[in-house]
């Protein structure tokens, strides 16, 4: 399975195609979920992964802004998703293979950039409730970059009044993968070792 398969199948998380609440304005539900991304430094959070076919896998995540992520999975699955601030990595230690990507050609940019203008590149999607708020982001000149909609909660006490539940991702070729969270923690501190990497990839040797 290719990286961005596994980055974007980075579980079902439902949306509920409905009329939205007139109890708040548009303007004032992407307001709270900017608040939110503002304020959010850290997260750490159980996954459980869903892919196209149904298959899951579950993990933990470490979430440090702006730029940092990891993505743990289960004991028997030989792979790690890491971003350092810079490039976004996928490690198949099985069969000893690294690949790299810009973090910004990824649709997890807009979780990990908390000054990202979600103003300019989100907007809502209609929910039964404003218990729940979804914001799909996308970069309408750069369609490859693929569309993340991401899917709040109301939890006082947490950032804004909001928990991140998940989200929902679809590539350039509109292959859906998904993301559900529990045990959401913010603002802890994570030491930036956290999102290093072992390189499973044999030494080369000059002769």
């Amino acid at each position: 399975m290719t990286f961005r398969n596994y980055v974007l199948m980075l579980a079902p998380v439902a949306l509920i195609a409905a009329a939205p609440s007139t109890a708040q304005s548009q303007a004032d539900r992407m307001a709270r979920v900017t608040t939110h991304m503002k304020t959010v430094g850290t997260m750490t959070a159980n996954f459980t992964q869903t892919d196209r076919n149904g298959g899951l896998l579950t993990g933990k995540l470490l979430l440090k802004r702006p730029g940092h992520v990891r993505f743990e999975y289960q004991k028997d699955v030989p792979l790690l998703i890491v971003a350092d601030g810079r490039a976004l990595t996928m490690v198949d230690y099985e069969v000893k293979q690294v690949q790299r990507w810009p973090i910004r050609n990824s649709p997890l940019a807009a979780l990990l950039d908390p000054g990202k203008d979600l103003a300019r590149f989100g907007k809502l999607v209609p929910t039964s409730t404003d218990d729940v708020i979804s914001v799909e982001v996308r970069d309408p000149k750069r369609p490859e970059y693929g569309t993340i909609t991401m899917i709040f909660v109301n939890k006082p006490g947490a950032p804004g009044g909001l928990t991140l539940n998940g989200w929902v991702a679809l590539d350039s070729k509109n292959n859906r993968t998904s993301i559900r969270l529990s045990n959401v923690s913010y603002n802890g501190a994570i030491a930036d070792s956290a999102f290093s990497w072992k390189d499973p990839r044999p030494v080369r040797r000059k002769s």
